[in-house]
């Protein structure tokens, strides 16, 4: 199964409450195969191009966290993969074999702008994408750096663009879940924080899983261990409840602003609006942006997987080491 949402939706803390349910490979690599490494080298269904894959994946931190060794993992690749899919199912396959669990799951927010591939690739595969409220993703990415493509942006502060990316995200997502609606399942961020054992028990029914809340946080793996706030350094934000800290942390005008640029959005996700028609009329300005920004993610997208500049694709990313001998 695959865990997905915007950066900053939750998608760590709702992937380390499935790990620490039992029953799932644990895994805390990272497999960019159609993000990253399938642009860059090309698809795997050439020799050549999964030579090149596969030397570049066993360089990365993905692979020394994997715990895998490396011949054997090379043998199936090369014999056996010809797709992005094939080669997540032959890598977290071999993790549950080594770990003596049936079930995997990874996260990467990025799946969501992948998922018609992954799920053409393994037709067994279920997806769920964490949704939060829009709102708190602006304000916290903008303390990690934000979205600024253009100047006009800097209007905003970085706000503006980091909404638009949350709702392209979510949006994306959505859209393809809707074609695959029996293996397509949403979840609340805000509902996993204030409400987890009524959550976790729903998404347990999706995936045919037990996810016992007493369980998990007795586990606690990863994240429940530890605080993944982007306001790391301010102990009084990190410990307080992270739902809503928009309210507290945005002025009026902010809020007005976002609310007139995902307010459909985010009162289709069930989040109540706070500004006044009126308050948010003063935003036209955003009109233009709103527009533009979702155009050019797409075409961003699109000339990465189907032209030569996918070739460009920076592999930083993957944190790559030292080479190994992938064994053939």
């Amino acid at each position: 199964m695959f865990v997905m949402g915007c950066h900053r939706s939750g998608t760590n803390l709702l992937y380390d409450m499935l790990l620490s349910a039992g029953g799932f490979a644990v895994y805390r690599g990272y497999l960019p195969i159609h993000k990253t490494l399938i642009p860059r080298f090309g698809s795997p269904d050439k020799l050549s191009n999964r030579k090149k894959i596969l030397e570049t994946w066993l360089r990365s931190k993905g692979f020394r966290r994997s715990g895998l060794a490396a011949e054997r993992l090379s043998t199936k690749v090369l014999q056996e993969c010809r797709t992005g899919g094939d080669f997540i199912r032959i890598v977290m396959d071999e993790i549950a074999r080594e770990q003596n669990v049936l079930r995997w799951a990874v996260y990467d927010p990025d799946t969501a702008l992948n998922l018609p591939a992954i799920k053409a690739e393994i037709p067994q595969a279920l997806f769920v994408q964490i949704v939060r409220d829009g709102r708190d993703i602006a304000l916290s990415l903008r303390k990690m750096g934000g979205f600024r493509p253009f100047p006009w942006f800097r209007r905003s502060g970085g706000l503006l663009g980091t909404a638009l990316y949350w709702e392209w995200m979510v949006r994306k997502a959505r859209s393809h879940g809707r074609r695959i609606p029996a293996d397509y399942c949403e979840v609340s961020y805000e509902n996993l924080v204030t409400e987890p054992r009524a959550t976790l028990r729903g998404l347990g029914e999706f995936l045919d899983h037990d996810l016992d809340y007493d369980t998990i946080y007795a586990t606690a793996l990863g994240r429940l261990q530890q605080t993944n706030s982007s306001f790391v350094g301010d102990a009084e934000a990190a410990h307080r409840n992270p739902v809503n800290r928009w309210r507290e942390r945005l002025s009026r005008n902010e809020v007005a602003m976002l609310e007139a640029v995902i307010g459909g959005s985010l009162k289709e996700y069930g989040y109540d609006l706070t500004t006044s028609e009126e308050e948010r009329r003063t935003n036209l300005w955003t009109r233009w942006p709103r527009y533009v920004y979702p155009k050019f993610l797409d075409t961003k997208l699109w000339l990465k997987v189907n032209t030569p500049l996918g070739k460009l694709t920076n592999l930083a990313a993957l944190e790559l080491g030292n080479a190994v001998r992938p064994g053939y």
